[in-house]
């Protein structure tokens, strides 16, 4: 008898390997804004035209033809019209007015304007007499103005039009700074050097400051000045460290007596070098 013994039987383990699969959402991306385009045409005197972005701005406007008169206490002369007229300006969303009560801030066709403009922005005392559209801002007040996909913040800035204790007869004036999405700019208004306007580089870092200057003098008055000298508008640009300064409101006028060479003259100084910016009357220009 065989004894015959059964094979073993083949048994096969088959592993299983198991692959954790992790899915990583990814991280949104902020979305990049492009920086806001800003282009200045000086049309005369303080009258700049100003595309923000989406927002058109007029400053001061003072559009009458020259020659012209205006009798008052201390009688105006113009001595040349605006690089463009009244009827030659883009619809105007925002006007910033630094005062209203002398010709060459605002004339009858600055005047007409107002009228047509979305919002003016100046003194209180100026919007209460101008009504429409006027908004009065108090010294560092501030109001957001937008337009099409461009917003900005506008502040009234000190502002001080001669030497103490004119103030009753040349009245309030205010200046102003501009915030944009990535810039500032600067616009003093008519005004004189003092201290207040350290104010300014203490809340701001300013690009690009517009400088009131052409050392405004009257027979009447002497030696008093009503406005910045070049040598004036130099030490403000240092205390504002702005990059680029462009200077207004020292043309066209027989009370602006300053010969424009001290302007450059007196940003010739090796720490301004670069800064000056004299704009081509009535040409856009990129900022």
């Amino acid at each position: 008898m065989s004894d015959h013994s059964a094979p073993a039987p083949n048994t096969t383990t088959t592993a299983t390997t198991t692959t954790a699969t992790t899915t990583t959402t990814p991280t949104p991306t902020a979305p990049v804004t492009a920086p806001v385009t800003v282009t200045a045409a000086h049309l005369g005197t303080a009258t700049v035209l100003l595309r923000i972005g989406d927002l058109t701005v007029l400053t001061d406007p003072a559009l009458d033809p020259g020659p012209a008169d205006y009798p008052a206490a201390r009688p105006l002369r113009r001595t040349a019209g605006p690089a463009l007229t009244a009827d030659q300006l883009p619809p105007i969303d925002l006007v910033l007015l630094s005062h209203d009560q002398h010709a060459d801030n605002l004339d009858p066709t600055g005047r007409t304007v107002l009228a047509r403009a979305t919002t003016v922005l100046t003194t209180p005392e100026a919007a209460e007499r101008l009504g429409g559209a006027a908004e009065g801002l108090a010294t560092w007040e501030s109001r957001r103005i937008t337009a099409g996909a461009t917003t900005v913040t506008v502040t009234a800035t000190p502002a001080r039009h001669g030497p103490p204790g004119t103030e009753e007869a040349t009245g309030p004036v205010t200046g102003f700074v501009v915030e944009y999405e990535g810039g500032t700019l600067y616009l003093s208004g008519d005004t004189v050097r003092h201290d207040a306007l350290a104010g300014i580089a203490e809340r701001f870092t300013v690009d690009t400051a517009f400088l009131h200057l052409g050392d405004a003098h009257f027979p009447s008055t002497g030696d008093r000045a009503f406005s910045m000298s070049a040598r004036e508008g130099a030490e403000l640009a240092r205390l504002l460290g702005a990059r680029t300064v462009v200077p207004v409101h020292y043309e066209s006028w027989e009370h602006l007596g300053e010969d424009p060479a001290a302007i450059t003259g007196a940003f010739s100084a090796p720490d301004l070098t670069g800064r000056l910016r004299l704009l081509t009357p009535g040409v856009a220009e990129s900022l």
